[in-house]
């Protein structure tokens, strides 16, 4: 992209970020000066059916790299990276969700801490720098404290893994109940006092009760990664909380200019990607890829 150079003084995001203790807690991204890249999530690429026409495709639509579920065949995707040039900045646990570090069951909880044990290890084989981590749902089966207290426990088992393999863990604000505010989740991650902790925040998720700017000057230099994701509270208020994520992106409530101030704001010069249905067609994709370019250059 090249709207966003982001040379603003340090000083200035520095006064936005003063409010909250952050510890040591660097922005892993590219080098100052240097534009966001374009990225896309796995689940976006709707075109292909092996790792390398994925890879391929993506490619073909624009996008700089991709980020990856865990758990593929590793050497596929290395083959695939290197062959096509796409980078795989970071990789999804595709296991959060199914076995919860917030589980009951300290058997499943166990199970999900070995499967973010191996994103970490994908993340370090493709040469990504962050692992996408959901840390747990709150549900009348399992309370606020719970939630907060045995996710916490157990993603503190992995940090050494984390910190060893120099891959971060990256919280994302998802719809599960949690973390329902920038400064609780500013919270959460300082708390395990490792750089191998941060955010990875998704503009489109909050706007069902927030705004992304505010999150983002407030999160600061533990933001990891951005996805970038659309959300119109017109359709949700008519249609259904889900249907808000039915707007095309550029055409929702999501104030893209505040958002890119936001991260100029704070220095954040790492990557962008697209987590967004539409991507099952080559036109689709690079549908996609383009509005990302003129999201960031409006």
């Amino acid at each position: 992209m090249n709207r966003r150079q982001f040379t603003r003084k340090a000083a200035i995001a520095s006064s936005f970020l003063s409010a909250v203790p952050l510890g040591a807690f660097p922005v892993w991204a590219a080098p100052a000066g240097t534009p966001l890249k374009k990225g896309i999530m796995w689940g976006s690429i709707g075109v292909g059916k092996t790792i390398m026409e994925k890879f391929l495709a993506a490619k073909a639509a624009g996008f700089d790299g991709v980020e990856t579920d865990s758990h593929l065949n590793r050497d596929e995707v290395i083959k695939a990276s290197l062959e096509t040039g796409m980078k795989v900045h970071s990789v999804c646990d595709a296991k959060h969700w199914d076995l919860l570090l917030s589980s009951p069951d300290p058997a499943i909880r166990e199970q999900g801490v070995a499967a973010l044990v191996v994103a970490l290890e994908d993340a370090k084989a493709y040469g990504a720098d962050a692992v996408l981590l959901v840390p747990g749902r709150v549900s009348d089966a399992v309370s606020y404290d719970e939630c907060w207290d045995r996710s916490s426990e157990e993603i503190r088992k992995a940090i050494p893994v984390a910190e060893r393999l120099n891959v971060r863990i990256a919280i994302e604000n998802v719809w599960n109940n949690f973390l329902l505010s920038p400064l609780e989740a500013a919270r959460y991650i300082d708390q395990f006092g490792s750089q191998a902790v941060g955010a990875y925040f998704d503009c489109g998720n909050i706007l069902a009760y927030g705004w992304p700017e505010q999150w983002i000057r407030i999160l600061g230099k533990r933001i990891a990664k951005i996805h970038i994701k659309e959300y119109s509270r017109k359709l949700a208020d008519s249609q259904g909380r889900s249907a808000g994520f039915r707007a095309k992106l550029g055409e929702g409530d999501v104030n893209w200019k505040a958002v890119f101030d936001a991260l100029e704001d704070i220095g954040y010069n790492g990557w962008a990607s697209i987590e967004m249905s539409g991507g099952n067609t080559p036109e689709g994709l690079k549908n996609l890829c383009d509005r990302l370019k003129l999201i960031a250059e409006s």
